[in-house]
């Protein structure tokens, strides 16, 4: 057991003398070793301190180009190609309301009027912004209105969006344009993609309806059936559930 060693201390005897002298002499090579890695870790300093200054530097530009980037560019041209997209999209509410000028005002929507930006100026100009994402949704359904049925999958396809909705809807829209293509197992394929995103009264009956149609028109009674069912049980004051008891007496037969 080692000796605390008061000051003034003086051992009684050669063995607590040389009990002592070991402590001491630990102690000494403790100081020793920790002074030898003192001085190499220094040395090391020294000799890369460029190399760190360097590396800190590059951080440091890292993280100011980042939040300048932001601050002065990805921001503002945001806030820009927002202000683009109320323009065409006007022109597309417009034409879902209008009866007589549909064409020409979902024409209007895609490739801008009275030196405004459309959907597809916006997609180009804005590109990685979040209005030329939601500018590809409205540019797919506005070729799916005009019944340009390559150009509204290729659109609808590059949209991407973790809203329940609009997530749906996409594929949905994708689903409708295959299948006016007669591409009737790629509809299915899609709208069964939409289903997967439907959590909700508006979208989830709509396309389990749609995918039941398709099913049937495919001969995959079975899956029909287990769609209209979902809309029996899961949906029954939607337009869809209205009328699905014939669609299940179908399916069954």
């Amino acid at each position: 057991m080692a000796t605390y060693k008061k000051r003034g201390f003086k051992p009684k005897n050669k063995a607590e003398e040389a009990q002592i002298e070991e402590h001491d002499s630990t102690t000494a090579e403790v100081f020793n070793t920790l002074d030898e890695s003192a001085s190499k870790t220094e040395e090391w300093v020294q000799k890369n301190q460029n190399y760190i200054l360097g590396v800190i530097g590059a951080i440091a530009v890292g993280v100011l180009a980042y939040l300048g980037y932001h601050q002065f560019i990805q921001n503002p041209k945001e806030a820009s190609a927002a202000n683009e997209l109320f323009y065409p999209q006007q022109y597309f509410d417009q034409a879902l309301a209008s009866e007589t000028e549909r064409d020409s005002l979902f024409t209007m929507a895609l490739n801008g009027a009275q030196g405004k930006y459309g959907f597809l100026d916006i997609i180009e100009e804005y590109s990685g912004t979040k209005a030329a994402n939601l500018a590809k949704y409205s540019a797919g359904m506005t070729y799916l209105n005009l019944k340009q049925y390559d150009q509204a999958i290729s659109h609808l396809e590059s949209f991407s969006s973790d809203d329940d909705i609009m997530g749906a809807m996409a594929k949905g829209g994708i689903g409708d344009a295959f299948s006016q293509l007669n591409q009737q197992e790629d509809a299915l394929d899609y709208y069964e993609k939409a289903i997967a995103h439907s959590d909700n009264e508006f979208t989830a009956p709509r396309f389990l309806y749609k995918a039941g149609v398709i099913a049937m028109e495919l001969g995959q009674k079975d899956k029909a059936l287990g769609y209209f069912e979902r809309i029996k049980e899961e949906y029954p004051g939607s337009q869809e559930g209205n009328g699905v008891e014939a669609l299940i007496g179908m399916a069954q037969n």
